[in-house]
């Protein structure tokens, strides 16, 4: 990886830590939900209209926006709200990767390595130091509320997975178009149109600085930067990048929030990031004797047909027996 590469990995990891710190201070102008809501639609508007048509089916487009947008930003942003801090969200959420992989195993059939599993335990066991920490301090109610905001992400990664967009900036502009109507809907149910109201009339600087920072710098950019090293890096680099993030959340919220770190919190975040980095590391395959191991068995007739006892299917290869890359399928 470029060095260049190397340092937008870092700094796409560092807005999305620094975010938590930024919906903090977002939770003071706005009420949750509708903070929520109009961080999405901040998002979505106007890059909607230079992204270009969705590249992957609406089933997908919308099932993630409900997972993501609504759940999991939903939960995290009410969790924050009613007292879970900011450096300690950072760190929670980053149990995502254990529900993705449990999630991948019962949906998708993805079968986690013993490493993979082990870093579940460790990861757990982060949590459970973290939660104890967190009952010495604040609402546990809280702090369950961004564990299920974790969960609802290792749901939207697994949808997210099945989609597989080949555009991740376009894609994640259009799954900002979905939760904005729910998130409005429950802000009015459950916040009262009033405050509501009283916040967008209160609208100052800071309020308009916080809700474009997390829409389009920790979403657009965030996102984008992202995908695009996806495009250009395996996973397998990309990936580890993420386990700065609490890092720089609990800097940040200790720094601009001054939120204490305790031990336990220290003691946690070790559990969870290496368990995580368990999680997150892929076997390499073995390699083969020669080039025919793990090959399903064929036939070949005189003709030079080869029949494919796998799947039934015949192809023509010549008399010389090998498929040349004219006649592969």
């Amino acid at each position: 990886m470029r060095p260049s590469h190397l340092a937008l990995g870092v700094l796409v990891a560092a807005v999305w830590g620094v975010n938590f710190t930024v919906i903090e201070i977002g939770l003071d102008h706005f009420p949750p939900l509708l903070f929520s809501a109009l961080r999405f639609l901040a998002a979505a508007l106007p890059a909607v209209f230079f992204v270009g048509r969705p590249k992957v089916a609406w089933k997908w487009i919308v099932a993630v926006g409900v997972a993501l947008g609504v759940a999991k930003f939903g939960l995290l942003f009410v969790g924050m709200d009613a007292g879970m801090p900011a450096g300690l969200s950072s760190l929670v959420l980053q149990i995502q990767a254990v529900f993705t992989a449990v999630f991948a195993a019962a949906v998708l059939g993805e079968r986690p390595a013993r490493i993979r599993v082990l870093g579940m335990v460790v990861a757990c066991a982060g949590i459970g130091v973290a939660a104890v920490d967190e009952g010495t301090s604040g609402p546990l109610g809280a702090f369950a509320l961004v564990v299920a905001a974790a969960a609802a992400w290792g749901v939207s990664n697994v949808l997210t997975r099945k989609a597989a967009p080949p555009d991740a900036l376009n894609f994640m502009v259009w799954v900002s178009t979905v939760p904005v109507l729910p998130l409005v809907a429950l802000s009015l149910l459950t916040e009262g149109p009033s405050r509501d109201l009283a916040a967008l009339r209160g609208l100052d600087w800071a309020g308009a600085g916080t809700l474009l920072f997390v829409a389009w710098v920790s979403t657009v950019f965030g996102f984008g930067a992202w995908g695009w090293l996806l495009r250009r890096h395996p996973a397998s680099t990309v990936a580890p990048f993420s386990l700065l993030v609490p890092v720089f959340g609990m800097t940040s919220a200790a720094l601009f929030l001054g939120e204490p770190v305790t031990p336990l919190r220290w003691c946690a975040g070790a559990l969870l990031v290496g368990g995580v980095a368990l999680t997150s590391v892929t076997r390499r395959p073995r390699r083969r004797e020669n080039a025919f191991d793990g090959c399903v068995p064929t036939r070949k007739n005189p003709a030079g047909d080869v029949h494919d006892e796998g799947t039934g299917t015949r192809r023509h290869v010549g008399t010389a027996g090998a498929a040349g890359p004219a006649a592969r399928r």
